[in-house]
């Protein structure tokens, strides 16, 4: 009985939308795709600013603990130009990893051959401990 009352909740909002023929449909379409554009024109100004910040200088030596040991900062670009730092939500003590963090893992395979074909080195961190994010590597097939 509670599967056909969510049933027909589901039924009641879908019936509760407006209905438009298509003329109308378009009309309202073609208005949003102008808000779109200049939505997408206003990130593209915006990302060429933050590209445009100056940059600054790290002198403080950052220590990383990896699965071969301790690695610095410049040991993580591997000697391309570039570096993708991914922070991996996963925190000292925790059990399960952030879903959406494992998500872009299971399928970064694809993509590392483009990104270090255009000198870019990707990585990911977490403030979980190193034996703690291997459990989870290992775990997860990664």
């Amino acid at each position: 009985m509670s599967t056909q009352l969510i049933t027909s909740e589901k039924i009641n909002r879908l019936s509760d939308h407006e209905i438009v023929s298509r003329t109308d449909w378009l009309v309202a379409r073609k208005d949003l795709l102008k808000r779109e554009k200049e939505l997408t024109r206003l990130r593209d100004q915006l990302s060429a600013e933050r590209r445009a910040l100056p940059w600054v200088k790290i002198d403080k030596e950052y220590i990383f603990d990896a699965p071969g040991g301790k690695v610095t900062l410049a040991n993580l670009f591997e000697g391309r130009s570039q570096l993708f730092i991914k922070h991996f939500m996963m925190g000292p003590g925790q059990t399960t990893q952030c879903v959406g963090c494992s998500l872009e893992v299971d399928h970064l395979e694809g993509i590392l051959v483009h990104l270090e074909n255009h000198d870019v080195t990707y990585v990911a961190v977490a403030r979980a401990r190193i034996e703690e994010i291997e459990t989870v590597r290992k775990r997860m097939g990664w």
